[in-house]
This record gives C-alpha cells, sequence and structure tokens, in this order.
C-alpha cells in the first residue's frame, strides 16, 4: 500500500518548533496503520511527522484547548481535530467510535506562539491583559487568582508550582497590596510585587508565571486525569511518548510508568509477591536535547522525555 503524503504546507513553523522531534517519532514506533492520538497539537510538527509515517487507513487524532492551533490543522482525511483539553481523551474518541489506540504523544510545554502572543499574558516580556488562558472559554485568569485567591493559597501555589524562594513573602506582599493596585495587565502585576523580586528578576519572574500557569489552566490534574485513561486506552505494545518542562510534570509522569500510580514507592527487601506491571520504560532515564538542537531552539534546554509501552 503507498503512503499517502499529508498537505501539511498549512502548518505554520513560526508558531512552535517541535522539541525532541526525531526522539518522539522514534520512541512512539509507529505503525503504518495505526490510531495515534496528539494531545498537544500546537503547531502539527509532531502530528506531521506522525502524518509521514501513516498509510491511508492510519489515523490521527490532535487534541488542542487553544483556539489559535486551528489555523494549523493540515489538509489531510486521515486526521480529525478535537477543540478540548486531553484531560478529556477517552470521552471524545468514544465519540468517533474509537476505544483503543496505538499510541499517544503529549508535550506538556507552552508553545512558541502562546508565549510570543502578548495578548495571551503568558509572557513576561510583553505587556497585556494578565491572563494566561490555554482555553479562553474558561473564567479563571491570572488576574482573577491574584485578586481572590487567600494568603494561604497564594504562598502554595508559588511553593510548589514555582518554586518561588520567598513564596511566603511575595503572597503576603500581594494581599496587602491588592486592595488599592490593579492588576488586570502584566505590567501593573510586575510593578505590584517589584519590592520583593529575589535574585535575577527574569529567572524570579518566570518562576512566578509558571505557577500562576499551572494554576489558572489546571494543568497537573489535566495531566494525572489524562494518564489515569491511558492505561485502558493503549493497546497492548502501544506506546506513550511525554515531554515535560518541569520536576513537577516529570516526577509524576515518572512514577506513573514505574508504579502505576502517582507517589514514590520504597522498594520492600521482604515483599515476595511480584505486582503486575502495566507499562515497560521504553527510556531508563528521561531522553533530552541534543547540543544541535540547544543551538536552534534554546527552549528545549528544560525538555525531558519519557516513552512506555504498555504491557
Amino acid at each position: 500500500m503507498n503512503e499517502k503524503k499529508s498537505d501539511v504546507t498549512s502548518s505554520n513553523s513560526n508558531y512552535h518548533v517541535p522539541v525532541l522531534y526525531h526522539e518522539v517519532l522514534e520512541g512512539l514506533a509507529i505503525k503504518p496503520n495505526g490510531i495515534y492520538v496528539d494531545c498537544t497539537f500546537g503547531g502539527g510538527g509532531h502530528s506531521k511527522g506522525i502524518l509521514a509515517q501513516l498509510v491511508a487507513n492510519g489515523k490521527l487524532f490532535a487534541f488542542d484547548q487553544d483556539a489559535d492551533a486551528k489555523q494549523n490543522i493540515p489538509t489531510d482525511e486521515r486526521i480529525t481535530f478535537v477543540p478540548q483539553n486531553f484531560r478529556y481523551i477517552q470521552r471524545f474518541l468514544r465519540l468517533y467510535y474509537v476505544d483503543k489506540v496505538d499510541g499517544v504523544l503529549a508535550d506538556l510545554g507552552v508553545s512558541s506562539h502562546q508565549f510570543d502572543e502578548g495578548t495571551r499574558g503568558f509572557s513576561i516580556r510583553f505587556d497585556g491583559p494578565f491572563d494566561m488562558r490555554m482555553d479562553t472559554r474558561q473564567e479563571l485568569t491570572a488576574a482573577t487568582i491574584i485578586e481572590q485567591y487567600s494568603e494561604q493559597q497564594l504562598h502554595k501555589m508559588f511553593e510548589q508550582y514555582g518554586e518561588v524562594s520567598n513564596s511566603k513573602t511575595l503572597a503576603k506582599h500581594i494581599v496587602q497590596h491588592r486592595s488599592h493596585q490593579s492588576v488586570q495587565t502584566i505590567a501593573q502585576f510586575k510593578s505590584m510585587i517589584s519590592a520583593v523580586v529575589k535574585g535575577n528578576p527574569n529567572k524570579y519572574l518566570a518562576q512566578v508565571f509558571q505557577a500562576l500557569r499551572i494554576e489558572v489552566n489546571d494543568e497537573m490534574g489535566a495531566l494525572k486525569e489524562m494518564l489515569l485513561q491511558l492505561t485502558s486506552l493503549l493497546k497492548q505494545g502501544g506506546r506513550v511518548a511525554i515531554i515535560t518542562f518541569h520536576s513537577l510534570e516529570d516526577r509524576m509522569v515518572k512514577n506513573f510508568f514505574r508504579n502505576g500510580s502517582f507517589e514514590e514507592e520504597l522498594e520492600n527487601p521482604f515483599e515476595t509477591i511480584v505486582k503486575q506491571k502495566d507499562w515497560k520504560l521504553i527510556t531508563k532515564k528521561p531522553i533530552t536535547a541534543t547540543e544541535e538542537e540547544l543551538k536552534k531552539n534554546p527552549r528545549s534546554r528544560s525538555a525531558k522525555l519519557r516513552v512506555a509501552e504498555r504491557c
């Protein structure tokens, strides 16, 4: 059967450069007539690579909750775009009468387009609405969190999701100043917290913004829900490839593949029962970007790829 070529000219290479591109495709070990899911379509880079290896009856489902990603959908009958968060992966696949798939990919990074579009509120480099919503249909924004969260909630968020060194001081400062300082824009927020910025300002603000982005989009909750569905979704021998960008995500993925849970499990030398494993680790350690890729795409520096196979 001849391989069907995809018209990928509509995929915008400036929208997002796919990280660990070759490593992902190799890790997925794509079956030409298989069914695959790209949980984070974005600029369509990884999807383009998957489609190039599928034949006419192969199928790709591409999820993305960001409406801007729709502009990158290629003209190809083998791809179905689902404008939803990947936490609903099974629910929407069932609408297309799909119960099992051969492979799943999730690139958990924020796309270059989202960082470079000032109106989205993700970047510390531009002024714009203090938003940070991946899915603009939802109500919670970064500004709402700063205005309404308690001091304790803010402290916990900055500490857990951003590893901000003075998270307690930052939370207290925000609560003390928000009643008489507006935080509807990025510039207003940066001005409000300028007195408590510690160390390198760019690094500090990047950590603060990361924490807010994770909270706004419930990224950890969505990842957890998606992972829990993979065990029943993947065919035996099917593979999942996940790219993470911070330690919280990576730890969650690592523990799930190793233990089938989200907690670290200590080995018990006296335990004789051999537990049934759901996953075979294809990558014992996470794969990171090569020096060549780092030169071309500095944003790939913190990317870690883990691949597992369904037993």
